[in-house]
């Protein structure tokens, strides 16, 4: 039997192959559980902590909050959640569409522990409203001290895949 691990701090993944059988179980506070159906790399990445991140809306002021993750990636959170953006997301959180164009208060931009990368930077060119502080939702991990952070998701959405 041949067995491949994946480390997580948490818990860790076993897969078994057996000729061509392959099952895969998850050891976490020393119980197995099978991975049937399950993203691995999601379940690993899992975190108990949760924050509330609330999206408000540039054109209509209204606020729309829900619980992330700790570490899941804003894109999905919104997704996930089925938070109410309009066309958030259309290239599915693959960075080619700037619809997850958010904007954040330069106090907290500032704290972002991930800068943008020049590919974002180059994406960023192409959104309507762009400010300073503006970031591409599928680029950004959630943090623990997003706990109640204000989010502006803009008015205007631009998808640059019609460019």
């Amino acid at each position: 039997m041949m067995l491949s691990l994946c480390r997580s701090s948490k818990s860790r993944a076993l897969t078994s192959f057996r000729g061509l059988f392959q099952s895969q179980v998850i050891i976490r506070n020393g119980k197995q559980l099978p991975l049937i159906g399950v993203n691995i790399k999601r379940f690993l990445s899992a975190n108990p902590e949760t924050v509330t991140l609330n999206f408000v809306k540039e054109r209509t002021g209204e606020t729309l909050s829900t619980k992330a993750k700790v570490g899941a990636n804003i894109y999905d959170v919104v997704i996930d959640n089925d938070i109410d953006l309009d066309g958030f997301g259309a290239c599915e959180g693959t960075m080619a569409c700037v619809t997850c164009h958010l904007i954040f208060s330069k106090k907290h931009f500032d704290k972002l522990q991930s800068p943008a990368t020049e590919d974002e930077m180059d994406m960023l060119d192409m959104a309507w409203g762009l400010s300073d502080t503006s970031r591409l939702g599928c680029q950004l991990k959630v943090e623990k001290w997003m706990d109640g952070i204000d989010i502006t998701v803009p008015a205007e959405k631009n998808d640059a895949r019609t460019f």
